[in-house]
């Protein structure tokens, strides 16, 4: 009996653990800090490509995929909330 309990408290921690790992995913997932992050890094190689391929004005130029992959990112969440309803109104 001491071994099935101590088997289920195990299982509980196993269990308790992986949802902090699954809320510290999603937690990066959606915050603004990794949004910001992406869209910086974004720009800086866009600009620098566009620096090297010759495209004057490239500062300027570098905003519209930084801009593009923003908007992206922000349509992301409905898009997925969307496919989610779809998906389950298909499974029942």
């Amino acid at each position: 009996m001491d071994d099935r309990i101590q088997n289920l408290e195990n299982e509980i921690r196993a269990i308790k653990e992986r949802n902090l790992r699954v809320e510290a995913d999603k937690a990066w997932e959606t915050s603004s800090f990794r949004v910001f992050t992406l869209c910086a890094t974004t720009y800086v190689v866009a600009a620098y490509a566009l620096y090297v391929i010759g495209v004057g004005n490239f500062f300027l130029s570098a905003l519209v995929p930084t801009a593009g992959f923003f908007l992206s990112v922000q349509t992301l969440p409905a898009i997925k909330r969307w496919w989610i309803r779809r998906y389950h109104e298909k499974s029942f």
